[in-house]
């Protein structure tokens, strides 16, 4: 197999004659080209097959040690101008980025297949969408790019026709962290990356061009892409609101993306369908309204922390057709993490294949993770593949605060809640980082993604407000407020259905709100508490606003504005001075 496209045949013959592979592959996404991978892997030890009974067609991978997590700091935008990748970005100078890495990908691929994949991301036929073709010599890469992305002949085809598609090279080298790089080049719209067979390093499709470089097409041809889930929430009387939302990690992205109404909501007809649980691109229609797709297929979630009390709805996904990367394994070979059952079982196999002893590390991996078919959710629904996208009624930014952000806030215009989305901020949980409640600033959770300088990416969610007079409205969440004692105060997964019922009520001009300084708030009798035994006055306390707090905020964020100098919209520096008035007020 070939291909009538003379630059993606070209670019092929050159990435061959760099890398020196014995042999080619072109990527059909055929059934039989999946089976042909999975044997050679298992004969050659990468992977292994589960229990068939509990867990038929699923398999474990296991990566290097060195090697289990995306590396941020080997991560590297290489626009022409170091102003345009920001301070949000490492950056290299283009001609020096190809020149450090192409020097790493010289036969690099002797003794190995290369693999030329080529994929889409979104629906196939959705003019929404955009296509790739991935160049690597790594199976797993193929059979995760299967499930993450419509892979094959069909996107083959599409490419064909338009001439269109984003490059990506990706070799696992000799996997030495001190040969490990991923560069993106947003000019020529492509990818290189070497040294790493992890997910977001190598399954080029998602963050790099999802993300990155997608970010960057979205900015040049007047759309969004963004680091967010879609849910659909339809409510008794039968009508279905789409909601974006986008959260830091260790916020519940997942969670919400899956969530399952209380039982008393459920009774009443609230129905939720999951179309994507991580990457949305958001264009606006005719209407004025925007519309989002999920340009993935799949998911790659993390294990840990994924059980039948915390995300059912994921959990039950993972019985079949399942890649599982990193978890530890039970005696009988099924898949095992930590949080999947109170206590341990015996005879565990860890991560690293060795017997697992208590108290010598996690069995499982913190990063191991999932790859499953986006339509094994439970929740999942035939509008994920909509050639033109669902509407979203609401977009909603998150974060993990204890005190200072109240449990739901509404932003009072299209500016004032690109503000709440740029100044997301986190604090760190003692299990990730070591030390607790260290803020971090994570706008549009796009922290690690956003392929070009966040001043200009403000600016380009401004000007959608400029053009359009039919937009979402803008939310910010915080499910994580703390009592004096410690104890989180909102109940969170399944009850965060209440604050999305007001929500979707001030949506529909409904629900009833007072206007503060920093948005418009619920009464404290606005969410229906029912069935949660809160009180009056922890509603108040979620609800709340110490105005002391919130001007320490402020020049928080006024200082971190200022990294991003001229290239800092000043409608955000309005909103600053706007809400800092008020709150002196």
């Amino acid at each position: 197999m070939t291909t009538s496209n003379t630059r993606l045949a070209a670019w092929v013959n050159e990435v061959a004659a760099k890398t020196k592979p014995d042999r080619i592959h072109w990527c059909t996404g055929s059934a039989d080209e999946k089976k042909i991978l999975i044997e050679e892997m298992q004969l050659a030890g990468s992977l292994i097959a589960l229990n068939t009974e509990t867990h038929p067609g699923c398999y474990l991978h296991r990566s290097d040690p060195s090697d289990v997590a995306r590396t941020e700091h080997l991560t590297f935008v290489c626009s022409k101008n170091k102003d345009d990748a920001g301070p949000n970005n490492n950056w290299m100078e283009p001609s020096e980025g190809h020149k450090k890495i192409d020097a790493l990908f010289a036969g690099c691929m002797r003794g190995r297949t290369m693999y030329v994949i080529p994929y889409c991301m979104g629906p196939i036929n959705s003019p929404l969408s955009r296509c790739g073709v991935e160049i690597t010599d790594s199976a797993y890469v193929v059979l995760n790019m299967r499930i993450m992305t419509r892979m094959g002949d069909k996107p083959l085809a599409r490419i064909e026709k338009e001439d269109s598609f984003v490059k990506g090279l990706h070799s696992t080298g000799d996997l030495s962290p001190d040969r490990r790089f991923v560069m993106h080049f947003p000019e020529e719209l492509s990818i290189k990356s070497i040294g790493s067979g992890y997910g977001g390093n190598a399954l080029l499709g998602k963050k790099c061009h999802a993300l990155r470089l997608g970010s960057w097409q979205a900015k040049s041809e007047g759309w969004l892409a963004e680091h967010m889930l879609i849910v659909g929430i339809e409510n008794p009387a039968g009508k279905r609101h789409y909601v974006a939302a986008a959260f830091p990690s260790a916020c519940g992205k997942t969670n919400l993306a899956m969530l399952i109404p209380p039982q008393a909501y459920r009774e009443k007809g609230w129905k939720v369908f999951t179309v994507g649980d991580d990457i949305a691109w958001i264009h606006p229609g005719k209407d004025g309204r925007l519309y989002a797709i999920n340009p993935e297929a799949g998911y790659f979630g993390v294990a840990p922390g994924t059980a039948s009390d915390t995300n059912p709805t994921a959990l039950n996904m993972l019985n079949k057709d399942a890649i599982f990367t990193n978890v530890a394994v039970t005696k009988d070979l099924q898949p095992w993490w930590e949080g999947l059952t109170k206590s341990a079982p015996e005879g565990l196999t860890d991560w690293q294949g060795r017997a697992w002893e208590s108290g010598k590390g996690p069995a499982a991996h913190p990063n191991s993770r999932f790859t499953v078919s986006a339509s094994q959710c439970g929740s999942y629904t035939p509008e994920a593949e909509a050639s033109d996208g669902v509407p979203l009624s609401a977009i909603i930014f998150g974060g993990r605060r204890k005190e200072l952000s109240p449990l739901v806030v509404e932003s009072v215009s299209w500016a004032h809640g690109v503000f709440l989305g740029a100044s997301v901020a986190s604090e760190t949980t003692a299990a990730a980082t070591g030390a607790v409640g260290v803020v971090r600033r994570d706008p549009m959770a796009m922290q690690p993604f956003c392929g070009y300088n966040f001043g200009d990416y403000w600016t380009h969610w401004l000007s959608m407000g400029k053009k359009y007079n039919n937009l979402p409205k803008i939310f910010h969440v915080n499910w994580f407020r703390q009592d004096k004692a410690g104890r989180f105060m909102w109940p969170g997964f399944g009850d965060n259905m209440r604050v999305l019922e007001w929500v979707l009520a001030r949506c529909e001009g409904k629900g009833e709100a007072v206007r503060t300084p920093i948005g418009f708030l619920p009464t404290n009798s606005a969410i229906n508490t029912e069935g949660t035994g809160l009180t009056k006055e922890t509603m108040r306390e979620l609800l709340a606003i110490e105005a002391p707090a919130w001007k320490n905020e402020m020049s928080g964020i006024q200082e971190y504005f200022s990294k991003f100098g001229s290239h800092m919209p000043a409608e955000l520096g309005n909103e600053l001075k706007r809400i800092s008035s008020e709150l002196h007020g």
